[in-house]
C-alpha cells in the first residue's frame, strides 16, 4: 500500500489488557475514529457458552451482528459507542468494512507468508488479524475489496483457488478481544504466536 489507512500509523489495535470491551470499543472509536457497532454474546446454559442469537449450530458464536440494522447502528462516535455498551457490556466489538476500511480475507498459511514478504519489502502494514476460523483479514485501504479480484487475476491466479475473499461496504469483521464462544479472544500481538485456538492481532 503506497499509504496506510487511518488509525495505523502508532499504535493498530488498542491494547486490550485488562479492559473491558465497554472500554476497548470507545478507544476504536475515539483513538483509531472507527466506527464500531455492538455484536451478539455469549450466554451461559446448562454450564455451557452459547451465542445470544440462540442457534445451537451457530457457526461465530458470540461474533456477528445481533439484528438486522447493524449498518444502521454502526457509530464513530465514542460517547454512542459507550451508551450502546453499557446497555450490553458482554456484546462482541464489530467494526463494518466498506468506511474506513476494507478486508482482505485469506487463509493463516498464505496470510503468513504474506506477512513475511511484506516486512521483507518493508511496506507499511495495516492491522491484520487471525481468527479460531484459522482465516487472516489484512485491513486496507476503503474501496481496495472491489479492486482484489480482478487484479488477482492479471496475476495469473483465481480468487477462488487461492481462497481468497475481500469485505467491503455492507460487511463486517470482528475486532478484539472479541470471543468466538469457547475457542477464545482475540488479542494484540507484535509477532506470530504459539498457536492457542484463539484469534490474534499481528502489529508491523
Amino acid at each position: 500500500m503506497e499509504e496506510t489507512i487511518p488509525g495505523t500509523q502508532t499504535a493498530q489495535i488498542p491494547q486490550q489488557r485488562g479492559t473491558s470491551l465497554l472500554e476497548t470499543a470507545v478507544r476504536y472509536a475515539e483513538e483509531r475514529h472507527w466506527d464500531v457497532f455492538p455484536g451478539t454474546w455469549l450466554e451461559a446454559a446448562d454450564g455451557v457458552q452459547v451465542c445470544s442469537c440462540g442457534d445451537p449450530a451457530c457457526a461465530a458464536p458470540g461474533a456477528h451482528p445481533a439484528s438486522a440494522d447493524w449498518t444502521s447502528q454502526a457509530t464513530g462516535s465514542a460517547t454512542v459507542a459507550r451508551r450502546m455498551w453499557q446497555q450490553r457490556p458482554t456484546a462482541s466489538i464489530l467494526l463494518p468494512t466498506g468506511r474506513t476500511f476494507d478486508a482482505i480475507v485469506v487463509p493463516e498459511t498464505a496470510g503468513f507468508l504474506a506477512l513475511a514478504r511484506m516486512r521483507r519489502m518493508e511496506l507499511t502494514l495495516g492491522p491484520v488479524t487471525l481468527a479460531p476460523d484459522r482465516r487472516m483479514r489484512f485491513f486496507v485501504l476503503p474501496g481496495a475489496a472491489a479492486k482484489v479480484p480482478e487484479l488477482v487475476r492479471k496475476l495469473g491466479w483465481s480468487p477462488v483457488s487461492l481462497d481468497l475473499t475481500a469485505l467491503g461496504e455492507g460487511e463486517y469483521v470482528a475486532a478484539p478481544p472479541t470471543r468466538y464462544g469457547t475457542r477464545g479472544p482475540c488479542s494484540g500481538r507484535a509477532r506470530p504466536p504459539p498457536r492457542t485456538g484463539g484469534c490474534r492481532t499481528w502489529r508491523s
